[in-house]
């Protein structure tokens, strides 16, 4: 043992020190990573199952080490299926061409780090639109993604790399426009795509006057770190839809600190919408 020590029966070095440091902030980017998505409720549920199969192979429990066994030389697949988007949104972010270039790497290594992903953009155009749309009892789907070009659903839809505006996003969920079905993609002060489809929740407790609308807003949250924005085509009314909670009957001012604080960071935008959703919550 070298530059070791003693706790109780156990003999600890330094290497092991490293060891378990190493593991802790890996397992703290994973979370990091997934936060904000129904993967992370995946996560804790496989890590979960892992420490059960040490338990009962440390006690000696073949039948049942065994079961777990054979799982767990099938869990890697399952990880890969399960986790696809956040590994490569990793993967993406260490293989990036200019990662090792004029000090890029350490910046983007402290970008994972960082809680705080904040984006500024100017939302006037979405919560005008949103606003006429809504006036006009037109039905509307948005999804503002702060982290994620969402490639996914941006090909499930037609894609338009746009600059945002109150006009274009009025002719898009037109009633006589081919592409008012569907939702739009909005990244970075950009539409990425409009008609794209969305996964629709699971839920079976939801209100009966939720459409299939409010339901794939509330899917796309579920499964994504995004704010999503629908205006219901009967009664008229803006909600908005975070970590599949959804706020209802929003004003425009609402409608605005909202976006606004999804877009800042974390800590603020929890907070923010928390107050909102504890005013307007429906589910």
């Amino acid at each position: 043992m070298i530059l070791g020590f003693n706790v109780g029966f156990l003999e600890i070095d330094w290497v092991d020190l490293i060891d378990i440091l190493l593991v802790t902030i890996l397992i703290a980017q994973v979370y990091k990573l997934m936060r904000g998505s129904m993967a992370i409720r995946v996560f804790f549920g496989f890590l979960s199952l892992y420490l059960i199969y040490l338990f009962v192979k440390a006690a000696e429990m073949e039948l049942l080490s065994n079961i777990l066994g054979q799982f767990m030389g099938v869990g890697v697949l399952a990880v890969i299926v399960l986790f696809q988007q956040e590994i490569r949104k990793f993967l993406l972010l260490i293989g990036r061409t200019t990662a090792f270039q004029e000090g890029q790497f350490m910046k983007n290594v402290r970008s994972i780090l960082k809680t705080d992903n904040a984006y500024k953009a100017d939302v006037a155009p979405i919560v005008d639109a949103m606003k006429t749309l809504a006036a006009s009892k037109t039905g509307a789907l948005i999804v503002i993604s702060k982290d994620s070009e969402l490639k996914f659903y941006v090909e499930s839809g037609d894609q338009m790399d746009a600059i945002i505006s109150k006009r274009l996003l009025m002719a898009i969920f037109n009633k006589e426009s081919p592409m008012h079905d569907g939702a739009v993609i909005i990244y970075h002060g950009k539409i990425l795509a409009a008609r794209c489809i969305l996964p629709v929740t699971e839920k079976d407790d939801l209100p009966a006057h939720f459409g299939l609308r409010h339901r794939a807003a509330i899917g796309m949250t579920e499964n994504t770190d995004t704010l999503v924005i629908a205006v219901s085509e009967e009664t008229g009314q803006i909600s908005t839809v975070q970590n599949g909670r959804i706020s209802s009957n929003l004003a425009p001012l609402e409608l605005r600190t909202a976006i606004n604080e999804y877009l800042a960071d974390e800590k603020t935008a929890k907070e923010g919408f928390g107050k909102i959703f504890r005013r307007r919550a429906a589910v």
